[in-house]
């Protein structure tokens, strides 16, 4: 049995398909995500995979990221039998240039290979590597946003199969709740996957249609968030400079915020995870000034009146002003406050919290036999201490509210499953 390799090339919600040329070896005028036979180890085909994308689209190694191999896929027909071995990577480009095996390339929601002549079980093998309700509770990598678009797809992916196999509503609504409440401190997860299954009719195709619009709209909202900022941001430099900003944890918004500047940054560690260390290594580039500071530094930093203004994201707002972010943010907040730097958290709209509940979640600390460990995921940042940016702009007291209210009437499409978890049960207040 032949072995082969697929990639799934993912930009913005969107996958790559490809179409073999008319004169291929096997299902030629077929669609397909890029593949080519494994040269090396069976056992460990990535080299295969990265070298196929090279070759058929010009895609160079620096532009992918992987996200997951999938179990292989066993394809046997007139044409052979081969094992499929699946690869999903995040691309940060969508310039593909086709080499002469290829007919041509086309970026598409993953449902549309459904409605296509495809090589055999493509979708099997898009699924194998797709999100799901499981990935999605296990991301401990991505920011809430990023986290909540995987969620919608894994929902549009369901819906999709599910409308192609005559599935029924239970089944959908059932994978809807667990994503849903895949990750409880991410408010923006839950109110995206309500209003999908609050705006949608009762049918799998419906949800799967509505799904893959709230992806779309979910890239749009982070994108004019971070534009929102920056034109803030833009007042507090000196001299019209742009301003020397201090940021902490991993956020896809503050990301592009800062992307879209040119002055110094100032990195937190954001312990425990550390995934400061990667923030400031992708943004130092092009020789900007870019330092790593310990989280015990934060405040310290900031009395040096070297700071302009700190940028954080947010996994919820909550219906009094106040944010919920990675730990650290809070003391960053009130450190700020004490020295006169503004704070803003930058964030869509969407993570505006329907009510007080915060879910802090807790690291994986060990400590001394003997000694209680204490260590929480995220904290809560006094709404007077941090402007709340999105993509209507500057949120104030009341408009949060006013957004809070619309958020908790999303979730009326799933009474029962409300009944079931007893409500909003405890509100966790600090």
């Amino acid at each position: 049995m032949a072995h082969v390799v697929t990639a799934f090339l993912r930009n913005r919600g969107e996958v790559l398909l490809v179409r073999r040329s008319d004169t291929a070896g096997t299902y030629p005028g077929r669609w397909g995500g890029v593949s080519g036979s494994v040269e090396g180890d069976a056992d460990d085909p990535l080299a295969d995979a990265r070298r196929e994308v090279r070759e058929e689209t010009g895609i160079g190694e620096e532009q992918l990221t992987l996200v997951r191999r999938g179990d292989p896929v066993a394809v046997d027909d007139a044409e052979g039998s081969f094992t499929v071995h699946p690869f999903l990577f995040d691309c940060a480009t969508r310039a593909a240039t086709p080499n002469a095996e290829l007919a041509a390339t086309e970026w598409v929601r993953p449902p549309a290979m459904l409605a296509r002549e495809t090589v055999p079980r493509l979708w099997d093998a898009y699924r194998a590597v797709g999100p799901t309700a499981e990935t999605v509770a296990a991301d401990r990598t991505h920011g809430s946003a990023e986290v909540s678009v995987r969620a919608l797809a894994a929902l549009r992916d369901e819906a999709a199969s599910l409308a192609h196999t005559d599935g029924s509503w239970d089944d959908l609504a059932a994978t809807a709740r667990r994503l849903r409440d895949a990750r409880p401190g991410m408010t923006v997860l839950a109110t995206r996957v309500n209003r999908v299954l609050q705006e949608a009719d009762r049918t799998p195709t419906a949800v799967r249609d509505r799904a893959a619009a709230a992806v779309a709209a979910a890239v749009d909202a982070d994108d004019r968030a971070a534009r929102e900022a920056v034109a803030l941001l833009a007042a507090h430099g000196d001299d019209g400079a742009d301003p020397a900003v201090v940021t902490l944890s991993r956020s896809g918004t503050v990301a592009e915020t800062l992307e879209r500047l040119d002055g110094p940054v100032f990195v937190a560690e954001s312990v425990p995870g550390g995934e400061g260390r990667d923030v400031a290594a992708s943004l130092a580039t092009d020789g900007r000034a870019v330092t790593l500071v310990p989280d015990a530094a934060v405040a310290s930093l900031l009395a040096t009146g070297r700071v302009d203004a700190a940028v954080v994201g947010a996994d919820a707002v909550f219906p009094d002003g106040s944010v919920a972010n990675k730990v650290g943010t809070r003391g960053l907040a009130l450190a700020a406050a004490r020295e006169g730097v503004p704070v803003f958290a930058v964030t869509a709209r969407d993570k505006v919290a329907p009510t007080d509940a915060f879910h802090p979640e807790w690291a994986d600390f060990a400590a001394p036999d003997g000694v209680e460990a204490y260590a929480p995921l995220f904290d809560r940042a006094p709404g007077e201490c941090v402007s709340v940016v999105t993509e209507d702009g500057v949120f104030d007291r009341e408009a949060v509210r006013a957004v809070a209210e619309d958020h908790r009437a999303l979730a009326a499409w799933d009474a029962e499953g409300d009944a079931d978890r007893g409500g909003d049960g405890d509100d966790g207040k600090e």
